[in-house]
């Protein structure tokens, strides 16, 4: 399986490059039936075979993408639940059906998730209950400086990690509140005394000795790879009772549409490109207790190098860091950082594109889309008084070799 969320050129011709049109079911999943990625990425592969029993679509009932599918003879349609929201919808057609397309047994997560919610019910008192136990961990910690929830996961479930980030930070950083989830990061990074640590399966930490990580942890253990099906509610619950703490509705995102109008607005009107700042300028708006959020607007493949400046520059200023593919993240983390606290500083980096590639049926290309959407996040950020820079994304490359 390969996940297509990038509106970077070279991605789309890669995994084009990579998928022989006989051979590929296409996946095309929105709630709304209406996100601009999914319309732009449907209507390419489309383009490049239009056979119906090649593309499946799962999507909200009486959506555009659902009378699309249909008049196209989609092999099938899968239909989400209107009431659940998207990033709580990983225990519905959303979650299930790419799963099962990659041969996970559903019904072996679903068995664990009621469990856990049969675990979870009213009927269990507070004090006993651990995802009102953990919701309210979570949010008492930020409201005393520890709303850096860096999460330590162990490996084969690691990309878990981007799941839980969306939830939680959706769900939270708004008002001027927030958690901000941290993932990827190794469990000795500074600024600990900011930080709630949670460990999900079986982690190395004997480097830390007797005393164990530096700041108070949540431990939740793993048995089996479906166990991960309890996991799943257990912070859905928790993330809910965390926004009933912080005084928020942990089921809007108020904030996550600025960017995209921004961004509809510059596709529209073209205008020039915002002028960069050099790295030091950026880091130096950094107070104690912020963190650095990198958002990168690139191919990729340059994650892994990416990630190696996020955790070089963590080192040198002294704090948590995050880091952010996008357009990916704009519909993760991208509320939080519009809607949460003024502790972050954002660093945004671009990259040109070699080669452009056409959006059947548009008025403008996928390497367009990308760069009018970093604008627009860019401009966003800025509206809601962020401390916000674009930089050199060969500055920022430098900073971790």
């Amino acid at each position: 399986m390969i996940v297509l969320d990038s509106t970077d050129p070279a991605a789309i011709l890669r995994t084009a490059a990579q998928c022989d049109p006989e051979r590929t079911i296409v996946v095309a999943a929105s709630k709304s039936g209406s996100t601009i990625e999914t319309r732009s990425h449907l209507a390419y592969f489309w383009n490049r075979q239009s056979v119906g029993k090649n593309f499946v679509a799962i999507t909200d009932p009486g959506s555009d993408l659902e009378a699309l599918a249909a008049s196209r003879d989609f092999r099938f349609i899968a239909h989400g639940v209107p009431e659940i929201g998207g990033r709580f919808s990983a225990l519905s057609a959303f979650g299930m059906v790419p799963g099962a397309l990659m041969g996970l047994d559903a019904d072996d997560l679903l068995c664990t998730a009621e469990e856990a919610a049969d675990m979870l019910g009213r009927d269990v008192a507070v004090e006993d209950h651990l995802g009102c136990q953990l919701g309210a961990l979570m949010a008492v910690a930020a409201q005393h400086g520890r709303d850096k929830l860096t999460f330590l996961i162990e490996e084969p479930l690691a990309a878990f990690g981007g799941w839980v980030e969306q939830l939680i930070a959706e769900s939270t950083g708004k008002h001027g509140v927030g958690v901000l989830p941290v993932v990827g990061e190794p469990a000795d990074s500074p600024d600990a005394e900011h930080r709630l640590y949670v460990v999900i399966g079986d982690v190395d930490l004997s480097s830390f000795g007797e005393d164990g990580l530096p700041g108070p942890s949540v431990h939740l253990g793993v048995e089996e790879p479906q166990d991960m099906g309890a996991q799943v509610f257990l912070w859905e619950f928790a993330t809910t009772i965390a926004g009933v703490v912080l005084g928020i509705n942990p089921f809007d995102q108020p904030d996550v549409e600025s960017a995209k109008l921004a961004a509809r607005g510059i596709l529209t009107n073209r205008s020039e490109a915002p002028e960069e700042t050099g790295l030091q300028q950026a880091l130096g708006q950094l107070r104690p207790g912020d963190a650095l959020v990198i958002g990168a607007f690139v191919d990729p493949v340059l994650e892994p190098e990416l990630q190696a400046s996020r955790l070089a520059l963590g080192r040198a200023c002294g704090v948590a860091t995050t880091l952010g593919i996008g357009p990916r993240f704009l519909h993760s983390t991208g509320q939080l950082h519009k809607g949460g606290p003024d502790r972050m500083v954002f660093v945004q980096v671009v990259s040109n594109d070699e080669a452009d590639v056409a959006i059947p049926g548009e008025t403008f290309s996928f390497g367009e889309l990308k760069h009018a959407q970093a604008d627009g996040d860019l401009a966003a950020l800025r509206a809601s008084g962020k401390r916000a820079f674009r930089v050199s994304l060969e500055e920022l490359l430098q900073a971790g070799k």
